[in-house]
């Protein structure tokens, strides 16, 4: 009897089993209308491309043709953007930009829409990040080599030397003037360090800006907040000698003899020389006496001067060098010994470039930098004093003038 009982048991369990599962079943139907679940296929590559206030989400398109359309949500399903599916082929590529978003991260739920009012279950693009003001507040124009900024080549072109560009860098912009006057634009890109100036005006301004892209796939490019100023490129030039000829002016020391002439200092030696050649005063003039010579041209920006000495003796260690770029007009009429001599020549238009003091023998040549000067074309030289004391002669090997261009 017990063994009967369950038996009785277990086939009433099993029963109430197969007849429950059978109830569930069919209940399904009931609330789906007789009709079965399906969901549009799924999009591939989901990606996205970081942008400047602004995120470009990119994928391939689900080959299911039902598909119409994919709806893009994020801001936890405030904000929203519908996309018609114009192909359904994943060989090609869905891009849609999403602007007026904020420097954030976000993240977005793309679900697919089909013909009969399906959805796919949808897939999310999390940790995409956007970029903007705080991002750009950041970025620094690109460096250039501080210790050798830019090189101007024998053609007149002048070359700007950058640093290394910092991750991120993708080019950098120089603007310049040229030698019409006209501005220009070149790009500079990040794996070149030099870029050459073919026509650049010297004189003038160099700008440059630098751009940055946040990622390599980035979707935008971002510059700095402002163009920077590039050093100040110098043409020094040396003065062409070529164009130097003799220009005595009343007053002005005469010459030991025939062979010691004023052009003897452009003759182009180098180093002291010794008699005969070197320009070699005459003994009737005393000290102080003055020569004076026409650089053939005007010079806007004279810069300096290198002054070499005879090989011996009576070398200027005190003198004077004045410019005037037009002579007319301009002789002197007392003597380079008089007190007032300084006074007149500058009544007279000339300026005083630099007063020199050697503290040597003056022999070696020795460079001296100009202060600020006018345009000038025509030298005059005052030797005051020689390092052998002499009160007559002086003797100098050779003078050479630089320029800014």
């Amino acid at each position: 009897m017990r063994n009967i009982f369950r038996v009785i048991v277990i086939l009433s369990i099993l029963f109430v089993i197969i007849n429950g599962c059978k109830k569930y079943a069919d209940d399904y139907k009931r609330f789906l209308n007789n009709k079965e679940v399906t969901y549009p296929g799924l999009a591939t590559g989901v990606g996205y491309r970081p942008g400047n206030l602004r995120a470009v989400l990119v994928w391939h398109p689900s080959p299911d043709p039902s598909i119409k359309n994919y709806v893009i949500t994020w801001n936890n399903g405030k904000d929203s953007l519908r996309v018609d599916a114009t192909s359904h082929s994943p060989a090609d590529s869905i891009t849609v930009s999403i602007p007026g978003l904020k420097e954030y991260v976000y993240s977005f739920r793309i679900v697919a829409h089909d013909n009969s009012g399906g959805t796919s279950v949808g897939q999310d693009l999390n940790n995409v990040r956007v970029y903007g003001p705080v991002y750009q507040s950041t970025l620094l124009n690109r460096g250039y080599d501080i210790a050798n900024p830019y090189m101007v080549r024998p053609d007149g072109s002048v070359d700007l030397n950058f640093v290394k560009a910092d991750a991120g860098n993708v080019s950098t912009t120089i603007e310049y003037t040229t030698n019409n006057s006209g501005t220009k634009t070149v790009p500079l890109l990040a794996k070149d360090n030099v870029i050459n100036l073919a026509d650049f005006k010297f004189g003038t301004v160099v700008k440059y800006q630098s751009s940055y892209v946040p990622a390599t796939n980035a979707a935008d490019v971002f510059t700095t907040l402002e163009k920077a100023t590039f050093p100040t490129i110098r043409y020094i030039a040396v003065c062409d000698k070529s164009l130097f000829k003799e220009n005595p002016l009343p007053g002005d020391a005469g010459v030991y003899d025939y062979n010691t002439t004023v052009r003897k200092l452009w003759d182009g030696t180098v180093g002291p020389q010794g008699y005969p050649d070197i320009f070699h005063s005459d003994g009737s003039h005393g000290m102080p006496h003055a020569i004076t010579f026409d650089m053939g041209k005007v010079y806007r920006k004279l810069t300096s001067v290198e002054e070499t000495g005879r090989n011996c003796c009576n070398n200027p260690d005190q003198f004077e060098i004045w410019g005037i770029a037009d002579i007319t007009g301009a002789e002197t009429s007392l003597s380079p010994r008089d007190s007032g001599w300084q006074a007149e020549m500058i009544a007279k238009g000339w300026t005083l470039l630099k007063d020199i003091r050697r503290t040597d023998d003056g022999q070696n040549a020795q460079k001296f930098d100009f202060d600020a000067v006018p345009s000038v074309r025509y030298i005059r030289v005052r030797i005051k004093h020689v390092t052998s004391n002499d009160s007559n002669y002086s003797n100098i090997s050779e003078f050479t003038f630089w320029n800014e261009k």
